[in-house]
């Protein structure tokens, strides 16, 4: 790194916590730190996050990888914005005050609302508009409850007092002092109220779940300068904000899947899959999302994604609620303790089943149990549950391509779980490629931030600097395999 070379800040701002990198114009991070925040859990089913809360650990984040360093915060060129896509809130134009908590992509209260939309007829229309299944992850029906419930939310909102967004939205308000209210394409068609065709909020939506457009966002590129920093206090007036993508999303454009049919999955709270399928939009069958993968300039790249609502939160759920383990990493050392998880399947739906199940009633379920069953047999079926999980979705959208998928490319903090990485390529039968750089969803935010500022500039530049870390060929044995999917689908339909 040079010593006075430009530099990128990226905030990934996750379901658990929020990261900082700082990223060299060679593409090479060279600083991170990450803090986390609470999740609240007011009743079953729900989740939400306190804003302010979310605020200070972007702060901490920022102001621990600058004093890491010891970078001058002046080289810093350009930010770029990555969020939990779904998460969403309200707050006061004039004050910035949240009129709520945040409701989380993981939060099921509006359950009954999507049942009583689906109930009456608008299913079919929804998804051709938006590529999206009517579920309580996506922000629609969380605005709505929001404004059904918090009094005198929709006339503040229809008289354009409060604004509305997903965390992105909210994170570049505050970094610009209020100056940007705005969100990209990525973002904003995953609230079920974007036309992913004309690429615009649509009124038949809004007007649906009674969703002020007052309150809503400015929708622009993925790369572009919204605003620059303005009153944060732990960075310096003047930086553009230039970068904004969802975290999945963000994952795709950081593993320089710029072609159609490249796929990738982030190993995070929860298992997001996502192919590139070009400029043009895929229509589902077997419960894909259509979603847009980013916009630079007038070009979109849409995408097809599939997720698993449980993947690394399993392993906190062991860690912190079962005691079974102390430290995530800790969770393969007792896995590979045992050759096998001894009969045991654990299907870790423990907020829903996501793609492609849209199951959001689903629980978690651990069957097999004997009395030689151990902390160790968990762990291992915990692991092999995730990967489960995601090659279910994989097997769905090989047949939407109508052809299997050629490779993956891995990321997220679980992918450095090797014993689970190996267990995906195996289950998959195809070579699974880890990165040099796992936190590719902040990495994906800081390179269209740089693409934005003229610190890159083509996406051919940034391909030719993505480096590999390790190939996961499958070994496993395929009779043996077929025994644990069988397994598993009977276990699901039970979960």
């Amino acid at each position: 790194m040079a010593a006075d070379g430009p530099l990128i800040l990226a905030i990934d701002q996750g379901t658990t916590g929020s990261t900082a990198l700082l990223v060299d114009e060679d593409i090479q991070v060279v600083g991170k730190r990450n803090f986390e925040f609470t999740n609240h859990f007011p009743a079953p089913g729900q989740v939400e996050h306190d804003p302010d809360e979310i605020w200070a650990s972007i702060e901490k984040a920022v102001k621990a990888v600058l004093a890491d360093t010891g970078i001058d915060p002046a080289r810093i060129k350009g930010i770029g914005v990555t969020n939990q896509r779904e998460t969403c809130l309200f707050w006061d134009r004039n004050t910035g005050e949240p009129i709520h908590r945040a409701l989380v992509w993981q939060d099921r209260r509006t359950s009954g609302t999507c049942e009583q939309i689906k109930e009456n007829g608008h299913e079919d229309w929804i998804r051709d508009i938006t590529g999206l299944v009517v579920d309580p992850y996506f922000s629609g029906t969380k605005a709505k409850w929001l404004l059904d419930n918090v009094s005198g939310a929709r006339r503040r909102a229809r008289d354009g007092e409060l604004a509305f967004g997903t965390i992105d939205t909210y994170v570049t308000w505050r970094l610009t002092g209020g100056q940007a209210h705005v969100t990209d394409p990525s973002n904003a068609s995953r609230t079920l109220l974007y036309n992913i065709h004309k690429r615009d909020w649509s009124s038949r939506l809004t007007t649906l779940l009674g969703v002020p457009e007052a309150c809503l966002p400015e929708v622009a590129p993925s790369s572009q300068v919204y605003g620059h920093t303005k009153g944060v206090g732990f960075l310096p007036d003047g930086i553009p904000v230039a970068g904004m993508i969802g975290d999945q999303q963000g994952a795709l454009f950081g593993q320089a899947c710029f072609d159609k049919g490249e796929a990738k999955c982030t190993y995070g709270t929860g298992g997001f899959i996502l192919m590139n399928t070009g400029s043009e939009p895929i229509a589902s069958s077997n419960g894909m999302l259509t979603t847009i993968g980013w916009q630079l300039g007038d070009e979109v790249v849409y995408a097809l994604e599939g997720s698993v609502f449980i993947a690394g939160a399993v392993v906190q759920w062991l860690r912190d609620s079962l005691g079974i383990i102390k430290s995530a990493p800790e969770i393969e050392t007792l896995a590979r303790s045992v050759p096998d998880a001894g009969g045991v399947i654990f299907v870790p739906a423990l907020t829903g089943l996501g793609a492609p199940h849209w199951r959001p009633e689903a629980r978690g379920l651990i069957s097999g149990i004997t009395r030689g069953t151990t902390p160790a047999h968990i762990a291992r079926a915990a692991l092999e549950g995730v990967a489960l999980s995601i090659d279910d979705v994989l097997t769905a959208m090989a047949q939407d391509l109508g052809g299997p998928v050629a490779g993956l490319r891995l990321d997220g903090g679980a992918a450095a779980n090797n014993l689970l990485m190996q267990m995906q390529a195996d289950l998959l039968g195809l070579p699974c490629v880890r990165p040099t750089v796992i936190e590719t969803t902040g990495l994906g935010s800081g390179l269209l931030a740089g693409l934005a500022t003229g610190v890159w500039s083509s996406t051919d530049q940034i391909r030719a600097a993505w480096r590999e870390d390790r190939t996961f060929d499958p070994s496993g044995n395929p009779v043996e395999i077929n025994r644990l999917r069988k397994r598993w689908a009977k276990a699901v339909q039970k979960a």
